[in-house]
């Protein structure tokens, strides 16, 4: 039997991701799709499969993202998005009983947070937000070295917030490019970085918007960096210098000016930080 190692597994809308983690890596790794509108027994049956399918003989426990909220104590999922048939699915007791290893459930924006604390650039901070731009916005909490969930799994949903007409995520994530520009966000990026002046000014403006997030994560939780994450954070440095520039005319810039900002560079880290969030569950015990 050789190390000991875990299997992560990130649950999407289309797709189940699963993978062996052993030092930091991910030694085996696979995929499932998720049948369109397929009933609960059938996207937990995918499930099942593709940890079977990478499961390794030195596994020790099993960790879970999933894009909802879950109750953490019993590890049962709530209203999974895309998935509507998955209303309240016991998962943690389902895996247990199919593999015999200990598991650990929660959102996919925390199991994000805890891989970049463990694996990734949030590696030696103490106190740490990872946040997901993608479709929305979603934000992980590591406060004191250990993730924070929240009594109710809430914890870090900043993208729910309400800002001007919308919400945060409505200008912070990629729904800022549909309602903005009517495009994609990767289409505008694609035209920025053939030098279009119209596409450069669109993530000129998205910049500001995200410092806006970034002021709130400095007043509320003052932590030592933020990391990003998801399909919008690759255009970091399309955006970058204007959050900067926004962020140092704030009047608490003293506070902005000592928090790390970096765009994540972890490989495969939906399935490392699914992992994670069993090494961070057993830390605690």
């Amino acid at each position: 039997m050789g190390a000991p190692s875990v299997v992560g597994v990130d649950l999407g809308g289309t797709k189940v991701t699963a993978g062996a983690v052993s030092g930091g890596a991910v030694t085996r790794l696979g995929s499932r799709r998720i049948p369109p509108r397929g009933s609960e027994d059938a996207v937990l049956a995918e499930i099942v499969a593709a940890i079977a399918e990478v499961r390794e003989e030195s596994a020790i426990g099993i960790g879970v993202g999933v894009p909802s909220v879950v109750e953490l104590a019993t590890g049962v999922v709530l209203e999974v998005q895309n998935i509507p048939a998955w209303r309240r699915v016991p998962l943690k007791a389902i895996l247990e009983e199919r593999f015999g290893l200990p598991t650990y459930v929660n959102n996919d924006a925390n199991a994000f947070a805890v891989g970049e604390h463990r694996f990734g650039r949030g590696r030696g901070f103490r106190d740490l937000v990872g946040m997901t731009l993608g479709t929305g916005l979603g934000a992980g909490l590591i406060i004191d070295g250990r993730l924070h969930s929240g009594h109710n799994c809430g914890a870090g949903e900043l993208g729910t917030i309400p800002y001007r007409d919308g919400t945060i995520e409505d200008y912070c994530s990629g729904r800022f490019f549909l309602r903005e520009y009517e495009v994609a966000g990767e289409v505008l990026e694609a035209r920025a970085r053939q030098g279009d002046g119209a596409a450069l000014e669109g993530f000129t403006r998205f910049g500001r918007e995200v410092a806006s997030v970034m002021m709130l994560v400095a007043c509320a939780l003052d932590p030592e960096a933020v990391i990003l994450g998801g399909s919008v954070s690759r255009c970091f440095d399309l955006f970058a210098p204007a959050m900067r520039a926004r962020l140092e005319a704030f009047g608490y810039a003293h506070v902005t000016g000592t928090m790390v900002i970096e765009a994540s560079e972890m490989k495969d880290a939906a399935v490392l930080g699914a992992a994670a969030l069993y090494l961070d569950a057993t830390a605690r015990r």
